[in-house]
């Protein structure tokens, strides 16, 4: 019987290297941000927008140039918060041109860009990104002390595109005080921490409610332990816990944000600020 040979020793896969993240992108000529500070959860309806809204007025109202990026694409709510309604203009059509607010605070959002602002924002993936890249890329910002963008909830596509794509400096984690948020929120802290982005901070939002006759406090998904948890494993701070406040929350609604004073954001702007 006729031997056989022994087979050939099969080389060994060698894995591909990871691929390169994207180089950041540069923002439009003539502009310059100073620090760009992302503000998400990764959890729906914990008032993401509320806070990078009342965010801005407290940083602005230390003087500082401000700027809104409202990267919730499918949910934009920033506009209605400062109550503008004019679509934006372009800038010797190069150029985008925000929306300015009392306060100088400049708001680009896919509301502005929409005839009807209830009409719903039905694209895929590739063209949100795509708007993401163009708030960035093609606004005249002009010169800003910080820029805050607006995140949406989850971990797809428009906040990889934030994160891969726009030089962030930091991110502030917004949550609840429920479990379930804060597990949630974890997610994108994790996000952040993959593509090299120092959490600053989290925000519990709705901590309680004050109750107007007796002033009794009143917690409202608990004690506020699941976010100073979530805090203390990450080796961050908690910057506020806002109340909830009926009259703040109308204000808000009413378009009239740059009129309230949310003195629980005093911590969280002023590590903004420390940053600049």
């Amino acid at each position: 019987m006729a031997q056989i040979s022994e087979m050939p020793h099969k080389p060994k896969h060698t894995p591909p290297n990871p691929p390169k993240a994207p180089e950041k992108a540069k923002p439009a000529d003539g502009s310059s941000i100073g620090k760009v500070i992302g503000v998400g959860s990764g959890k729906g309806g914990v008032g993401k927008s509320f806070v990078t809204a009342n965010l801005a007025v407290a940083l602005a109202k230390k003087g500082l140039k401000v700027g809104i990026m409202d990267a919730d694409v499918t949910g934009p709510s920033i506009p209605q918060a400062f109550g503008l309604t004019k679509m934006l203009r372009s800038v010797d059509g190069t150029l985008i041109e925000p929306e300015t607010t009392p306060l100088g605070i400049k708001i680009v959002s896919v509301n502005l860009l929409l005839a009807d602002p209830n009409q719903p924002v039905v694209w895929r993936g590739p063209v949100l990104s795509g708007i993401i890249g163009q708030f960035w890329s093609e606004v005249n910002w002009g010169t800003l002390d910080v820029l805050l963008i607006d995140m949406p909830p989850g971990t797809a596509d428009v906040p990889l595109t934030v994160f891969q794509t726009i030089p962030v400096d930091g991110f502030i984690l917004v949550a609840t005080g429920q479990d379930l948020a804060a597990m949630i929120v974890n997610k994108a802290r994790i996000m952040a921490s993959m593509m090299n982005i120092p959490v600053l901070g989290m925000i519990e939002n709705m901590s309680y409610v004050k109750c107007p006759d007796c002033g009794k406090i009143i917690s409202l998904f608990g004690d506020g332990s699941a976010v100073m948890k979530s805090a203390e494993q990450i080796g961050v701070p908690v910057l506020a816990s806002i109340p909830l406040d009926p009259a703040v929350t109308a204000t808000v609604d009413s378009g009239k944000v740059e009129e309230c004073n949310v003195e629980a954001l005093a911590d969280a702007a002023e590590t903004v600020a420390k940053l600049l």
